[in-house]
């Protein structure tokens, strides 16, 4: 148990740093643009309409999809900058909000005396209006305090370093503990920001310069341990920076990539849980070095292709799809498929004489089938829906450690991955792909234009290739899922396998 919890709190350095370098960097930019624009627009009702108008529609567009927006947007920019800019226009409504009505909130008998004694305007606001609305204007820091620290944690799925790493990888591994651990403290660091903002809105409503020195020397301690790691990593050498998927397979396979790369001397920079069309762009864009993907995921997604080849022809035009288009270069296969395959529980299927796919076709009217959040949008289901004919009463996208606990009640076929142990551990057998719907999914080890051109970096991973076998993965993913293993320990007990599997050849 110690060791389980050591391990969990091995990152938290490096993730609270990034979560407060992240939140902090956004909220002093949003401040230093809304407070001007605020003063501004204070002055002008019709430009105050607009520019409020303009970041209450911002505010409208879901977190998520603006902080995946911003990296087309960026040239495939990844990690701090596309969440530091979604994060900077979510934080600049409350702050522009307050600062307009503060000013505005000023009593005119007060701004008249002020123009009766000769002030200028200039005068008027830093002298009386600013001191008066100052209050309103933190409450607005405040609110947007609460709000950027606490939508930080989304930024896992750009390449973002935050305390989202440990709700998001807890989620997709069914890892309560590490999910509940990321909440916990993400919503600590959010309280004690925002307490300490309360104080700084206290002490200005109370003109109370001590509470002040209070409240900033908390907030310089807090920033001052929460950034100490991002900075000492800023005067060191560039990391590798090693891209993962947001499954427990994707996470292993990291851990196994920076195990090998650290044991030859490289400093790594893990990026879990990133989106895939994410990582395909920050590898044409060099924002990310290696990473491992599968040549059916290629095939279909980026290539559009519809048909289907045998494993060695995908590779190649994969391959060279990849090199042309990309700048991507294919080190090599790993030595085993992650295939999307349909399976049942075996009772069930032995009862009703189940064996392959086209054996669904007459049972799918009557029956409900679940696959991941995008499954049943990839065009990969709808050539195995077209192929065989089938027709389910119901379909459900969920979460996929949640499938095989549905399987077992609520749903009749999941559409799951082959080298998942959970299809063993359940009981459940694979259906037959009898007329070859399914494309190939071997996983490839997939290097940037300027990872490639780096010999001993090559050398260093180029013996993950061919030595990790169906089984092995099955094993460690196994591991993980239902034996509460940490992708970390689960790719520790992989490495001596594949380094001897490396030396046999």
């Amino acid at each position: 148990m110690n060791q389980d919890w050591a391990e969990l709190a091995a990152p938290l350095p490096d993730y609270l740093g990034g979560h407060m370098m992240l939140s902090v960097v956004a909220l002093l930019v949003g401040l230093a643009l809304s407070l001007p624009l605020g003063i501004v627009a204070s002055r002008r009702p019709r430009l105050a309409e607009f520019v409020l108008g303009i970041a209450g529609i911002v505010q409208t567009v879901p977190t998520l999809a603006l902080l995946v927006l911003m990296v087309p947007l960026l040239g495939g920019a990844i990690g701090f900058l596309p969440a530091f800019l979604a994060l900077t226009l979510y934080g600049i409504l409350p702050i522009l909000a307050n600062t307009v009505i503060g000013i505005r909130g000023v009593d005119p008998a007060l701004t008249e005396a002020a123009r009766g004694l000769g002030m200028s305007d200039r005068q008027m606001l830093f002298r009386v209006q600013l001191p008066l609305a100052l209050p309103v204007i933190i409450g607005g820091v405040r609110t947007a305090t609460v709000l950027v620290v606490g939508t930080a944690t989304l930024a896992t799925p750009v390449g973002g370093t935050s305390l989202g790493n440990y709700i998001f990888s807890g989620l997709e591994m069914n890892n309560m503990r590490a999910t509940i651990f990321g909440c916990v403290l993400a919503a600590l660091l959010a309280v004690v920001m925002d307490q300490l903002v309360r104080l700084l809105e206290v002490a200005a409503r109370r003109r109370n310069g001590r509470l002040a020195w209070v409240a900033s020397l908390g907030l310089l301690l807090v920033l001052g341990g929460g950034l100490y790691g991002p900075a000492v990593r800023l005067f060191g050498p560039r990391p590798v920076v090693v891209a993962s998927a947001p499954f427990t397979e994707q996470h292993i396979l990291s851990e196994v990539m920076k195990g090998k790369l650290v044991s030859t001397g490289f400093p790594v920079d893990q990026r879990q849980g990133m989106g895939e069309t994410i990582q395909f762009l920050a590898l044409r864009s060099n924002k990310v070095d290696c990473c491992v993907n599968y040549t059916g995921n290629i095939w279909v997604t980026l290539m559009g292709r519809k048909d289907v080849a045998s494993p060695a022809k995908v590779y190649e035009e994969t391959a060279r799809f990849l090199k042309e288009e990309y700048g991507i270069e294919c080190l090599g296969l790993l030595g085993f498929q992650n295939a999307y395959v349909l399976a049942m529980r075996k009772q069930k299927a032995q009862e009703l004489g189940i064996k392959t796919i086209g054996d669904l076709k007459e049972h799918s009217p009557g029956f409900t089938i679940a696959g991941d959040l995008q499954f049943f949008e990839r065009p990969e289901w709808g050539r195995v829906r077209d192929t065989y004919g089938l027709a389910f009463a119901s379909y459900k996208g969920m979460n996929p450690s949640l499938m095989y606990q549905a399987i077992t009640k609520k749903v009749d076929v999941i559409c799951a991955y082959s080298t998942d142990g959970r299809i063993l551990a359940g009981d459940l057998v694979i259906l037959e792909d009898d007329l070859g719907a399914f494309p190939p999914y071997d996983a490839v080890l997939l290097l940037s234009a300027r990872a490639a051109g780096r010999d001993d970096l090559r050398a260093s991973l180029q013996s993950l290739v061919g030595n990790i076998d169906l089984r092995t993965m099955q094993r460690a993913n196994l591991g993980v899922d239902l034996e509460r293993r940490t992708p970390r320990r689960a790719a520790l007990e992989m490495l001596p396998s594949i380094g001897a599997a490396s030396r046999k050849r």
